[in-house]
């Protein structure tokens, strides 16, 4: 391994890169991104360089699964560097500390990185025009950059190719002496830009981690217990040597709590091809000593969520006296809202190859966080994570599943073992029996009402194992960042708020996915404000604006609130106008309140903050006599701050509908005695073609607001405003997910 100092960057690196990361001088090979940028003329920073027929290469630290971050980052440094989009190329950055978080989970790639791209397009563009003036020797003032070439008030031109030598002999300019572009100058950003990989997508060239390929590879897939923290008692492995391509097994250790990303333990099959092996697999004969979470079984452990729920909890927000605005009230309404654990699901099962040779591991992989696969790697197979390269392959889905490297563990283990290269595949069963589920989630919640149906009182209390018990032991209340979402920071204008949360205990692996804890946040509380705005006769989305109250800022930490945002909260407030503006706009394209719907038709609407995004939704619902459900119309409108690519961004809410609508209608896990009911999806289906959403209109607010989430946040309002308009059309109110286990006439 060779490596190579740049002491010249460091000061540009330190400067450019601000709190959003922590970057290293040195670069790292072999590694195509960086042996890429060496082979360039001119390369100012660890994410940009010129060769010399005038190519940019830009390296994609983020992962893509279908969100664009690996077109998005790039594009915003091409357009602040005034580069030609044709003639730049993408290299796909390994896991490395020196490009900052690679975490691509949480919708913050955006949020963090567009100043570090601005400054590194900035730093680059402003090198090139000095380069160009020292040449002509002129004025840097008469000089411009512009499409990938510097023109001189004259007329004369010199291409990027023939300013790379000279430019790479200047000083990196200091951050503060960079002029960047004003909005009206920019060309990519704002603008609808297709992915970068569209081509290679759409014929059948990219490489995804099931497409991964290593000369000498064996292929693997492993038997786990089918309970959590389950051991082997007996293994008879005599029929699965039998199957043509099979060449042997081989047992993955025992975890030990905390689990976290460790993995799961188990009997390999290894043979030639991956159809063998999962022939072999079948084959096997495993006696499990199932362990503590054999006793569990979901049906009763959602009774033991609820009873939690209806008791007082941990106090986590009080703003004013909640118990005598209750003693006040003219009327109370109660409800109680339930929501099953759940699977990501994405398209493409998680597999991993790794090649352990010489004390080094090099894994490719279709995961959100190679940082996190160094780690994970380096303590499977008790190595110094230095010694692990990630090579991150395109993602076929990921939703969070694949920010957690459990199976890449697997695929250097095995090789270690093995002496060889090893791909392990999982099948759609296993992805969805030892998944990192969605938590599981009950609420109650309770309001008392004037007499003119306004709160005066609100409590609500939320009950779920945390993901905290992912990673330390004996965890039982929610951790601070999933109370954050949706829980503590409901932005309503009532005097007397109290939230709360109960003990809940883990017994299957818990993770995040796609929008996390405001799923059942959004959920039971939007389903509830509707409730009480029926209960009030009033029209929910007035009432949904004065619950919000007026524009404002809520200020949590004056209140005494611990609250977790997920940005600064100066430059991120809690803002309720921003919040009534979505549900007015909402409103307004819905046409809500002004067109004559059909019979057996309703309207609903939802709205809700998360990552830092404010989002209303309007779902239009049919209800055929028979009590079969189709979404004709969705309406959501997306303050998402400042936006790079609206085509991205209308991309990822109509494909938010599409999930919050499977998650809604049918999403459900459940286990019996330990073990997971579903395995496919014949009984964990998602929404089909005529179950998902017919037409659904995305309508961005226009805003100079820092860049928020965009992947995120239009899950969470969906299944609350489904419901919503269920009850419109139906007058049957849906408290507990899936809506599919409902009867609706």
């Amino acid at each position: 391994m060779k490596t190579i100092s740049n002491f010249s960057r460091r000061n540009f690196l330190r400067q450019s890169f601000g709190a959003g990361a922590f970057v290293l001088g040195a670069r790292i090979l072999p590694a195509p991104a960086m042996a890429a940028l060496e082979s360039t003329v001119f390369s100012p920073n660890v994410f940009v360089g010129i060769k010399a027929d005038g190519t940019v290469l830009i390296v994609a630290h983020r992962s893509e699964m279908g969100t664009s971050s690996r077109t998005v980052l790039p594009l915003i440094l091409a357009d602040e560097m005034e580069a030609d989009w044709k003639r730049v190329k993408i290299e796909q950055a390994i896991g490395d500390a020196k490009y900052g978080s690679q975490d691509t989970d949480g919708s913050h790639s955006v949020r963090d990185f567009f100043p570090v791209m601005q400054e590194c397009g900035a730093s680059a563009r402003t090198m090139l025009v000095q380069a160009a003036a020292k040449q002509w020797k002129v004025p840097e003032s008469e000089c411009k950059a512009t499409m990938h070439q510097v023109v001189h008030t004259s007329g004369k031109k010199l291409g990027y190719g023939e300013l790379a030598s000279p430019a790479s002999k200047l000083p990196v300019p200091d951050k503060k002496s960079l002029v960047f572009k004003k909005k009206a100058e920019y060309r990519y950003i704002g603008k609808d830009v297709p992915i970068y990989d569209l081509a290679d997508i759409t014929h059948g060239k990219a490489i995804f981690g099931m497409d991964a390929k290593v000369d000498g590879m064996v292929y693997a897939s492993v038997e786990h217990s089918p309970v959590l923290g389950g051991k082997i008692k007996s293994v008879d492995n005599k029929d699965a040597l039998q199957v043509r391509g099979v060449s042997s097994t081989a047992v993955i250790p025992d975890f030990k709590p905390p689990h976290a990303f460790q993995a799961l333990g188990g009997v390999a099959v290894i043979a030639d091809n991956t159809w063998a092996a999962f022939q072999g697999r079948k084959k096997l004969k495993v006696e499990w000593d199932p362990g503590p979470n054999g006793s569990y079984t979901s049906s009763e452990y959602k009774k033991e969520l609820q009873a939690t729920a209806r008791k007082p909890g941990k106090v986590v927000r009080n703003v004013g006296d909640v118990d005598k605005g209750f003693a006040g009230a003219a009327k109370t309404l109660e409800a109680e809202y339930y929501v099953p654990l759940l699977a990501h699901a994405q398209m493409e099962p998680v597999a991993a190859v790794a090649d352990f040779r010489n004390g080094k591991c090099t894994v490719w992989a279709p995961v959100q966080n190679p940082q996190v696969v160094q780690d994970t790697v380096a303590a499977a197979i008790g190595i110094d994570k230095k010694n692990v390269i990630c090579n991150v392959t395109l993602l076929g889905g990921g939703f969070g599943r694949k920010s957690k490297p459990d199976f890449c563990a697997e695929a250097a283990i095995l090789s270690k073992q093995l002496g060889k290269p090893v791909k392990v595949v999982w099948t759609r069963e296993d992805d969805i029996r030892f998944d990192y589920f969605h938590s599981v989630d009950a609420m109650y919640l309770k309001a008392g009402l004037d007499a003119k149906g306004k709160p005066s009182a609100w409590l609500q209390r939320t009950v779920f194992p945390s993901i905290d018990s992912t990673f330390a032991p004996d965890v039982k209340y929610a951790g601070a960042g999933e109370l954050g979402m949706g829980f503590v920071d409901t932005p309503f204008a009532i005097p007397n708020l109290r939230a709360e949360n109960g003990e809940a205990v883990n017994h299957v692996r818990i993770g995040w996915m796609r929008s996390v804890a405001n799923i059942y946040h959004a959920f039971a509380i939007c389903s509830f404000a509707d409730e009480c705005a029926h209960a009030a006769g009033r029209d929910p989305k007035d009432y949904l604006l004065e619950l919000i109250g007026p524009p404002r800022i809520v200020d949590l930490k004056a209140e005494g609130t611990e609250y977790a945002n997920m940005g600064p909260i100066e430059k991120y407030p809690v803002d309720a106008g921003r919040l009534r503006k979505v549900v007015e706009m909402a409103a307004e394209k819905s046409g809500w309140g002004k067109r004559t719907l059909p019979k057996g038709h309703g309207l609903g609407i939802a709205a809700h903050r998360s990552f830092l995004s404010y989002i209303a939704t309007v779902v239009e619902v049919a209800v055929s006599p028979d009590g079969k459900i189709s979404i004709p119309r969705v309406d959501t409108v997306v303050d998402a701050g400042m936006i790079v690519n609206p085509d991205r961004v209308r991309s990822q809410f109509e494909g938010a509908a599409v999930f919050g609508a499977s998650l809604a209608l049918m999403g459900e896990i459940t286990a019996t005695a330990g073990k997971i009911d579903q395995g496919n999806f014949n009984n964990y289906p998602v929404a089909r073609i005529n179950e998902a959403p017919l037409v659904t209109h995305v309508h961005i607010v226009e805003s100079d607001a820092p860049p928020a989430g965009v992947g995120e946040p239009g899950v969470p309002p969906f299944a609350p405003a489904l419901c919503n308009a269920i009850f419109a059309a139906t007058g049957k109110r849906i408290r507990e997910l899936p809506i599919g286990k409902q009867k609706l006439v």
